[in-house]
């Protein structure tokens, strides 16, 4: 099953503001695979080259446990926005997921909220 979290979606709650020059995290993809999840993420960031660019996303717990990181290893200055995803993610089965983007300027930027559940009531 697959489940779309976006800023649009009722169930989700965007935190933080992106400023010029931050990442946004734009939308989050959830499909479940066996007993764990694959976690797509979009990202926004107006990449310059190496000096600075979008470098990473992660998925927090309510606690700020880190659950899972995707690294990024290169720019996507012709990529805007881009989708990255992370498979065999396991989730907690209730309360809110954090989805936070990183570059390497600016750090850990954008917050992305995601309550666990309306993904789970999707099942």
């Amino acid at each position: 099953m697959r489940i779309v979290a976006a800023a649009a979606c009722g169930s989700i709650l965007a935190f933080g503001t992106a400023w010029a020059g931050e990442v946004r995290v734009v939308d989050a993809e959830f499909e479940q695979r066996g007993g764990d999840w694959q976690v797509s993420v979009t990202l926004e960031h107006a990449d310059t080259g190496w000096e600075h660019y979008a470098d990473a996303w992660r998925i927090l717990d309510e606690d700020g446990e880190v659950l899972a990181t995707r690294t990024l290893h290169h720019p996507h200055a012709q990529e805007q926005p881009f989708t990255r995803s992370l498979s065999s993610v396991t989730l907690p089965s209730s309360g809110t997921l954090y989805i936070e983007g990183h570059d390497t300027v600016h750090g850990w930027s954008d917050r992305m909220a995601v309550d666990l559940s309306a993904i789970q009531a999707q099942r």
